[in-house]
Formats: structure tokens, sequence, C-alpha cells
């Protein structure tokens, strides 16, 4: 996983979590998208996604 893949994975999970604590988005939406935004942080920071994994996708440069 290249660096900017991580860092737009870390912003968008930021800005999904700034959302729901000014509950701009809440609810069954709110919840959904926060799970998201913990998947995306998690996986930056392991620096591993099952989906790239199963379509063989690498964001890395060679």
């Amino acid at each position: 996983m290249s660096q900017q893949d991580k860092l737009i994975r870390v912003v968008i999970s930021f800005i999904i979590a700034v959302l729901y604590y000014y509950n701009i988005i809440s609810g069954i939406m709110g919840i959904v998208l926060m799970v998201g935004a913990i998947i995306l942080l998690l996986t930056s920071l392991f620096r591993f996604c099952p989906i790239y994994k199963l379509i063989g996708y690498s964001s890395c440069k060679k």
C-alpha cells in the first residue's frame, strides 16, 4: 500500500469521524460509515487491504 493510499484512507476516516461527532451523519447510516471508517483506518495502519489482495491490485510503485 502506497503512502498516498494510506493518507487518503486516514483523511476519509477522519472526515467521517468528525461528521459523526457533530451529528451531521447519524442513525444506521452513521454507524455503517463509522464501521467503514474504522476498517479504512485499520487497513492503513496494517498496510494490508484484503480487497486489493483478492483482485490482485497493488498501489505500491515497483
